[in-house]
């Protein structure tokens, strides 16, 4: 009598089963006013979008969990995490990154005031830290320093101590409003 097998002899599925096919899900999103039309897996994320298929490279993966801000934009003029946003959200929809707040000829104000205040050390945060920034000085642009630690407080930074982040904030609140002022 020989000895029984313990393991069964292994048999794969045929490829159909259990196996589902890739879907490809049409998107059509405006990103830094340049129209999109792309294919998307329905589980792919809005930041692996940005990043991977529109070469946008502004936001981060820090944490990958809603956590640390790198991986900020703006959803239709809304601070948004992309790590946790499914592109699918995003269709019909207008998304801003870093990339869209200005050119390397003309700097947003928040740009120039991060370099001239030296809220830029490393630079990882730096792109989530502009765009939370830059929704908080697009609706209020004379705010508390409570309301700038509001509007930053999803955005993690690891080497400034925060100081001169916040005065590169109130920088950039006085320029816009020096903009916004009627000439005299």
């Amino acid at each position: 009598m020989g000895t029984p097998e313990l393991v069964p002899e292994r048999v794969d599925p045929p490829a159909s089963v259990g196996r589902p096919e890739a879907t490809v899900v049409p998107l059509a999103l405006t990103v830094n006013g340049v129209a999109y039309a792309e294919g998307v897996d329905p589980h792919r994320t809005l930041l692996r979008l940005i990043r991977d298929d529109l070469g946008l490279v502004g936001p981060k993966e820090g944490c990958d969990d809603s956590e640390c801000g790198a991986c900020m934009i703006l959803l239709d003029g809304q601070p948004v995490n992309a790590c946790s946003y499914l592109a699918l959200q995003a269709a019909g929809r207008s998304v801003t990154t870093v990339e869209g707040l200005g050119t390397a000829d003309h700097l947003h104000p928040l740009q120039r005031a991060f370099l001239e205040a030296g809220g830029i050390q490393c630079g990882f945060c730096t792109p989530g830290m502009l765009i939370s920034a830059a929704a908080l000085l697009a609706a209020d642009t004379q705010p508390s320093d409570e309301a700038i630690r509001d509007a930053l407080a999803g955005n993690l930074c690891r080497c400034t101590g925060y100081q001169p982040i916040f005065a590169a904030v109130r920088q950039a609140a006085a320029e816009l409003r020096a903009e916004d002022a009627p000439a005299s």
